[in-house]
């Protein structure tokens, strides 16, 4: 099984002034000279993390990972403002254009995949290829399935923790409910209602336990951004038209993809990948017998690295 490359650390860091409000904290890893590529991190909110260049040989890529807005360590942190899909889509067009790409590679993990496939069909002649994993596609269904209804049905127990936050007579609208605890003016309800909505989030992303990923998402950072994001984004169906990533996905024939997805994966059930490999015909998908969701799963793990190899020598 293929291992993660070793740790590295960025040749350079930025903070881009995007907007005049939202300033993007943005890595540069790898060989200056490499196949130009750009990482899309999930939530929306949750941010890059250290393991997350090590799954692209820095002797061959030059690879961008950046803190989308509100998230990480971009500010202000948290932030609902001018954060929408096509807000960040637009971040990443700005990047390439500043970084010089004519094209780049483009490599996205669950909310990751969703934005990534909102960029490349808004701006398909600028991606060179894809690597998406844990196939989000943000409609309303799969915001109901873990939200409201169907992954409660296969984690009772910590559906108790998640709910627990909401008063009973709201709990038939959770997502609403939440919305309004995370964006209201209690500290404390605001602090709880985020750890709460993270936890749920971490205790589901692997098939089996992993205290080290729960106890990431509760860090109070973390979780605040991600669950106040995440809310936001879900409130407005991710600021998509219904099903607008498989209507368009035939934008997408001239790029070539692999789609990893954990066969057990709660958070984005692998009937996402299967549709959106039927309607993206240059797709590869490789589903995994013994994963579920999160990218740190070691047989997903090694799929993305295989895939970023084959791509290194394709491209």
């Amino acid at each position: 099984m293929e291992a993660l490359y070793p740790l590295i650390k960025p040749f350079a860091r930025h903070e881009f002034n995007i907007d005049g409000h939202h300033s993007l904290y943005v890595e540069e890893v790898g060989n200056p000279g490499g196949i130009p590529a750009v990482f899309l991190h999930g939530g929306p909110g949750a941010g890059c993390e250290d393991y997350h260049r090590r799954f692209f040989d820095p002797d061959r890529y030059r690879l961008i990972l950046f803190d989308q807005r509100g998230a990480g360590r971009s500010s202000p942190h948290a932030d609902l403002k001018d954060n929408t899909t096509w807000h960040l889509v637009d971040d990443i067009e700005w990047l390439r254009r500043h970084f010089g790409f004519e094209q780049w590679l483009v490599f996205g993990g669950s909310w990751g995949s969703t934005l990534a496939l909102a960029y490349a069909e808004t701006h398909p002649e600028r991606v060179s290829a894809m690597i998406l994993r844990g196939i989000f596609l943000c409609r309303p269904h799969e915001i109901h399935w873990f939200y409201q209804e169907g992954a409660s049905r296969i984690y009772p127990d910590y559906w108790q923790d998640f709910i627990a936050p909401v008063a009973p007579e709201r709990r038939h609208e959770m997502l609403p409910a939440y919305y309004e605890l995370l964006t209201g003016n209690n500290d404390l309800s605001r602090m709880a209602a985020a750890r709460a909505w993270s936890v749920w989030e971490g205790r589901c992303a692997t098939l089996s336990p992993n205290p080290a990923v729960v106890a990431h998402f509760k860090d109070p950072r973390v979780a605040m951004s991600m669950a106040r994001i995440e809310s936001h984004y879900f409130m407005h169906d991710a600021f998509l038209r219904p099903n607008q990533l498989l209507e368009d996905a035939y934008r997408l024939k001239d790029i070539p993809g692999v789609i990893v997805h954990g066969r057990y994966d709660i958070i984005c059930p692998v009937e996402n990948a299967w549709e959106l490999h039927q309607a993206w015909p240059g797709s590869e998908l490789s589903i995994q017998p013994h994963s579920g969701h999160s990218a740190g799963e070691p047989e997903i793990s090694a799929a993305l690295v295989r895939a970023t190899r084959f791509f290194s020598d394709k491209l």
